[in-house]
């Protein structure tokens, strides 16, 4: 099905291409990057414009992409709103993408991959739009993406444990699927379902052509292995939601273990993607 993006961009944009981060005066390696972070949103008109402040306070070197999944509450024109904000750092640009019917999160995250792979940005950041993740963690994970030499780094909520966590059957979830990823990529992961994540060009690339779609972050993980890719974790983190409540109930979340747990021992007996596929 074809769906209609719609590219608004900030007003103090002067240009669609990326540019490294000449903002960080510090000499540090990621000055010669050029970064976007990827915020997937639906039905956040209530956080989005504390979740841009934010990034703005601890970002101001990277560009945003909002990613509005179809929602109906008047996200987009929030994130508009937000990034027009004459208190915004100068130099960031704010790019708003709205889809005309909800796609679900794979294709919020699809797009602002597509969308980062188009542009040509060096590093891709996944941040959600319900304000749990901290914007003063943006920065150590693109570091340490740089200084593992990976393709992809995920924030875990389990290294060392701190801030906001899971309880219960959720937190059962997590560990099971951490142990059924572990042994099939061979890797020691401890929160295969976290969605604050760093990818270098190389995953920016597969995952502009290749994404899951349901629940898509621990089939990610599955994904990129197979696709010769490698990943790993750094503590982080993470608070409640601000507003709001979130879309996975209890009943999703039993089927999200389900349906991830099948994909995994599938993913097994998977043929690699092709590197070349979806190009045109």
């Amino acid at each position: 099905m074809s769906i209609q993006v719609q590219d608004a961009v900030a007003d103090k944009a002067e240009s669609h291409r990326p540019q490294p981060l000449g903002r960080l005066a510090d000499g540090s390696p990621l000055a010669r990057l050029r970064v976007v972070v990827i915020v997937p949103c639906y039905n956040e008109a209530d956080n989005i414009a504390h979740v841009l402040r934010n990034l703005g306070r601890h970002c101001p070197w990277a560009d945003v992409a909002v990613i509005d999944d179809g929602s109906r509450d008047g996200t987009s024109a929030a994130a508009r709103a937000a990034a027009r904000d004459p208190a915004a750092p100068d130099g960031r640009r704010v790019f708003v993408l709205r889809h005309c019917a909800n796609l679900g999160i794979g294709g919020a995250v699809q797009t602002g991959y597509r969308f980062a792979a188009e542009r040509g940005y060096d590093v891709a950041v996944q941040f959600d739009g319900d304000g749990q993740h901290r914007a003063a963690a943006v920065r150590p994970l693109v570091e340490a993406l740089l200084a593992r030499g990976v393709d992809q780094v995920s924030g875990s909520r389990f290294i060392n444990p701190r801030g906001y966590g899971q309880y219960g059957i959720r937190l059962a979830g997590i560990k099971l699927l951490a142990l059924l990823v572990s042994l099939v990529t061979r890797r020691r992961v401890t929160d295969p379902s976290s969605g604050f994540r760093a990818a270098g060009r190389r995953a920016i690339e597969l995952f502009a052509r290749h994404y899951p779609q349901d629940w898509p972050e621990t089939e990610a993980l599955l994904l990129l292995r197979r696709a010769g890719g490698s990943f790993a974790e750094m503590p982080v983190a993470m608070r409640s939601r601000r507003r709001g409540r979130t879309s996975i109930s209890f009943r999703k979340g039993l089927l999200m273990m389900a349906k991830v747990s099948l994909a995994i021992l599938i993913a097994i007996f998977q043929s690699p993607p092709s590197a070349d596929a979806g190009k045109e």
